[in-house]
């Protein structure tokens, strides 16, 4: 259900973009990003920074599609998203010291260590090979989405946005999954 939830505003504006066109589907964006932010408000009590962060792009360049008429700037919603999550793990770790990488990745797996009693002891330069791996990946992604929306029409766009990107997100989480494979616990 979470998962559904965290792609209702991409899943609804593809339909709609489909079944009438983008500019109805970039305002059936704007409107579930903004519904997303008050569901999670009221059932967690807190929003997360990426949705604001999602909720923002789509809100500012979404208008900007409306109010122009000019689907190029929904376009660059991808290419914003990605290069700003690109910079916040290079700034992170230049500046902080800090790999976001690692923190998200231990997050997840801190569930697995206390639900087996186990130590899972990832070496950090293998975190630091994630952090450099998922900052050209999403650096790529960027420059990707605005080939594709400058060389290709406007359904081919959509349909890269929704599965190409998606599809390129999970291949990369695969791989991820596999360079920490060999240092997780075996299960009892």
């Amino acid at each position: 259900m979470a998962l559904l939830l965290e792609y209702l505003p991409l899943i609804l504006f593809f339909v709609i973009y489909k079944t009438v066109d983008i500019f109805w589907a970039t305002g059936v964006l704007i409107v579930a990003a903004l519904v997303q932010l008050v569901y999670y408000k009221v059932s967690q009590g807190k929003i997360e920074k990426r949705h604001w962060i999602f909720a923002g792009v789509a809100l500012v360049l979404g208008g900007m599609t409306l109010v122009f008429h000019d689907e190029q700037f929904i376009q660059w919603k991808a290419t914003i998203i990605y290069a700003l999550l690109g910079s916040a793990l290079v700034i992170s770790q230049l500046l902080f010291k800090t790999n976001l990488v690692q923190k998200a990745l231990m997050g997840i797996l801190s569930s697995v260590q206390e639900e087996q009693k186990v130590t899972i002891d990832i070496p950090s330069s293998v975190f630091n090979q994630l952090l450099i791996f998922w900052a050209i990946l999403l650096y790529g992604i960027a420059a990707l989405n605005l080939y594709v929306a400058y060389h290709y029409s406007l359904d081919v766009w959509v349909n890269f946005k929704v599965f190409g990107l998606m599809g390129i997100t999970f291949v990369a989480i695969l791989l991820t999954m596999f360079k920490i494979y060999k240092y997780l616990p075996e299960e009892k």
